[in-house]
């Protein structure tokens, strides 16, 4: 057997999320990818992910890792070289799905526990006309007008080691313990896209629904719902609070995942899965802490 890494993209409008699920008619990303792959290569194919992505989300950086026989990619068409997946894939994957590259993994690679971070970005339109026709469809229209420097105060107030379970949906036996790099806003308007503003969110990892709430938060203190500091208080709070607001899932991109060195991928592999399984639910952390910017 070898690993495979494949490098995607995709617009997540018409997915229901990343994560194939048991009615087969909810159509998804992976399983939309598996069908060509395993069509291609003539075994069932599983998929790996960095990041599992929500229905409606889109992703420009999405990594994922499969393993496949050898023999599989010794057919004519591909002669042992995983690059040449891409020409073919393409001529079966929808117009919604694009696989940029296709490689061999290096020794120890895994797609989620070997990445270091995951980079969102996410569009948000406050024009009374609402966004680009164009860019609607990853580009969400709020409906009041808002004020960047009480988001960004909100932000930093958010970025550091913290217990996010007010801002994540509850999940059986799983941590709700991140460490959030970067919450930066900016703004992006135009001539063209007047009102346009652009949230970079950085992260090791992000529970389920964190990153919209984390947005959501932010653009309800930009309009002066309440207070910066209320996100101080939200970190203190070891459930999911109906005080933060969740943004639409199709402003929301995944552009990028970082992984280390390939000589420390399997170490950083075993960290990370030694520390998933250490930290238990709403685990204490010294709240308010900082972490990279």
């Amino acid at each position: 057997m070898i690993r495979l890494r494949l490098d995607l993209a995709y617009d997540g409008t018409d997915f229901h999320g990343w994560a194939s699920q048991k009615d087969p008619g909810l159509r998804t990303v992976q399983r939309t990818v598996e069908e060509a792959l395993a069509l291609v290569l003539r075994v069932p194919v599983e998929l790996t992910v960095a990041g599992r992505t929500d229905a409606g989300v889109h992703a420009a950086g999405q990594v994922a890792h499969v393993d496949v026989p050898e023999e599989s990619l010794q057919q004519r068409s591909i002669d042992g070289d995983p690059a040449r997946l891409v020409r073919r894939l393409s001529r079966l994957l929808p117009e919604d799905i694009r696989l940029s590259a296709c490689t061999r993994a290096p020794e120890g690679f895994d797609a989620r526990f070997s990445a270091l971070r995951r980079r969102y970005t996410y569009r948000v339109s406050t024009a009374p006309g609402g966004p680009l026709p164009t860019r609607v469809r990853d580009t969400t229209p709020w409906p009041k007008p808002v004020d960047l420097g009480l988001m960004q105060e909100t932000a930093d107030h958010l970025v550091g080691l913290h217990d996010f379970a007010a801002f994540c949906k509850a999940k059986p036996n799983a941590t709700t313990v991140r460490d959030l790099h970067i919450l930066r806003w900016r703004d992006r308007s135009t001539e063209q896209e007047p009102q346009l503003y652009e949230a970079e969110v950085v992260a090791d990892a992000f529970c389920w629904s964190m990153v919209r709430a984390l947005v959501g938060c932010c653009l309800a203190a930009g309009e002066g719902r309440f207070p910066p500091s209320r996100a101080l208080e939200l970190l203190d709070e070891r459930a999911r609070s109906s005080r933060v607001p969740v943004a639409a899932a199709k402003g929301l991109s995944l552009v990028g995942v970082d992984y280390p060195d390939d000589r420390e991928l399997s170490a950083r592999t075993l960290i990370t899965r030694d520390r998933r399984e250490a930290i238990p639910p709403y685990a204490p952390v010294p709240i308010h802490s900082r972490g990279l910017t």
